[in-house]
């Protein structure tokens, strides 16, 4: 096997894209809402297989050197299975900017609140604290204040949820089960850490 070029490394999100079937509401959200200016648009005749539509592919500026990117289709209807629903699956896929404090995001809950839009949720989840709306496609928008940095013991952590996840995975796989709570992941995390603890006395 090639040894791996340590060298090579990515530089950051360029961007992320989804479809949109409302180009003016997005528009007017992305730029006019959010802040995000609008910096690129590709204007083109369909390409790839020969159903292809005609397309707008056009990007906002994020901030950090990201954007965030949508392809409107001409002449297109939003397929049933793309309809965003009010699910756990569809809200995992969601885009989050982050603000530096709690005070700003407070600010950005008022900026929304006062452009009409509903604020979902407000939550605190370890390390982040979000506040959440929906944009004109119903896809989840999230702005994020972190509450510390991130420090070695979060990397290692997460290394040891992973491990004990995948392990639990296939330990249910391999007695013909499927992975049912988050108990068995707890427990295998626990033997895990048992064994680093015992590995640094």
């Amino acid at each position: 096997m090639t040894e791996p070029d340590l060298t090579l490394t990515l530089n950051g999100v360029h961007h992320t894209a989804r479809p949109t079937w409302k180009l003016r509401e997005t528009v007017e959200f992305y730029r006019d809402i959010m802040g995000l200016p609008l910096i690129h648009c590709i204007a083109a005749r369909g390409w790839g297989p020969n159903d292809h539509p005609d397309f707008l592919h056009f990007f906002f500026d994020s901030g950090n050197g990201s954007t965030i990117a949508f392809f409107y289709y001409i002449g297109t209807d939003r397929p049933t299975e793309l309809v965003q629903k009010e699910h756990h699956f569809d809200r995992a896929t969601h885009t989050a900017w982050q603000v530096p404090d709690l005070e700003t995001l407070a600010r950005w809950r008022a900026r929304l609140e006062g452009k009409g839009l509903e604020i979902r949720y407000q939550l605190r989840h370890e390390v982040i604290e979000s506040i959440y709306c929906l944009d004109p496609n119903g896809y989840s928008v999230e702005i994020t204040a972190p509450l510390r940095p991130f420090v070695p013991l979060d990397a290692l952590d997460a290394e040891m949820s992973i491990q004990a996840a995948i392990e639990a995975e296939d330990a249910a796989a391999a007695a013909g089960d499927r992975l049912r709570s988050i108990t068995d992941i707890w427990e295998r995390k626990g033997q895990l850490v048992a064994r680093l603890l015992e590995t640094a006395a």
